[in-house]
């Protein structure tokens, strides 16, 4: 039926060429955001599972935040407790030597003062030991603790060790000195316990820095599985978007052409009065 009023052919046409529009559209978005689901109306479950672990993407990496400050306070004691069983080492070598009978009382004060000076520079490294106001080798910070899980609730310790002079680990005392044979002689035994216990403290430290370590080993992967996943539910696959995008802009073409050609059927009419 040939109709003026009413032309169904280019109704249907300009549905059609719509839909078209509408989804060359969407693609468009596709390839200018490279997200297939940039927001809930895309996809409101995918976007709800992404958000949810793009939120544990963030707790992560506070967490990996956390552990790296756990392994670099760590870190700064070991260095103060390797320098303070280097001194002691020295300390040993000045006793020792003093406890010889022999030795004359200029050369005996001469090894006293070298004595003190190494004494007094291990309360330095002890007092300068700190990372991010924290120092785990003054006996200020008995445990220290890093995240380990997103939600805060898991964390990880590393037990601080006093390394200071008159203490459990180093019983020199601070005002010990190597002033006679006697002294030189009994400093001597001290000086060997003082070693094996610190010792033992870097042992426990670095067991310490090593667990902060490879959990942030872990939670770096974790981090970027998560990031995998997300893409995989959210990116764009652009291969297929450029096919689509080029499929698309061929059917709009054909849909203003055949809008054209369903919006020209009424003329035919006037040839009827013709």
């Amino acid at each position: 039926m040939l109709s003026v009023n009413t032309n169904t052919g280019a109704m249907a046409a300009l549905q059609f060429l719509n839909q078209t529009q509408s989804d060359l559209q969407t693609t468009q978005s596709h390839i200018n955001s490279g997200l297939k689901v940039a927001s809930a109306t895309d996809n409101g479950a995918v976007y709800a599972i992404a958000q949810n672990m793009r939120g544990n993407v963030a707790g992560y990496q506070a967490v990996s935040d956390s552990l790296n400050r756990g392994v670099s306070t760590v870190d700064v004691a070991i260095s103060a407790g390797q320098s303070i069983s280097d001194l002691l080492n020295e300390l040993k070598g000045k006793a020792l030597a003093a406890s010889d009978s022999s030795l004359d009382t200029a050369s005996r004060n001469a090894l006293n003062a070298d004595f003190t000076a190494l004494r007094d520079q291990i309360t330095t490294i002890v007092q300068n030991a700190s990372f991010n106001g924290v120092n785990l080798v003054d006996g200020s910070t008995a445990n220290y603790q890093a995240l380990a899980s997103s939600d805060g609730t898991k964390k990880i310790t590393a037990a601080g060790q006093t390394l200071k002079l008159s203490g459990t680990i180093v019983t020199i005392k601070s005002t010990s000195t190597i002033s006679t044979q006697s002294k030189a002689s009994t400093m001597v035994s001290t000086i060997n316990s003082s070693i094996q216990n610190v010792n033992a403290a870097l042992a426990k430290l670095a067991s310490g820095v090593k667990k902060f370590q490879i959990q942030s080993d872990f939670v770096n992967n974790l981090v970027n599985t998560l990031n995998a996943g997300i893409g995989n539910l959210v990116d764009a696959d652009m291969a297929t978007e450029s096919a689509k995008l080029q499929s698309l802009q061929v059917k709009q073409q054909l849909g203003v052409q055949a809008l054209a050609i369903a919006n020209s059927a009424p003329s035919i009419t006037l040839s009827l009065f013709r």
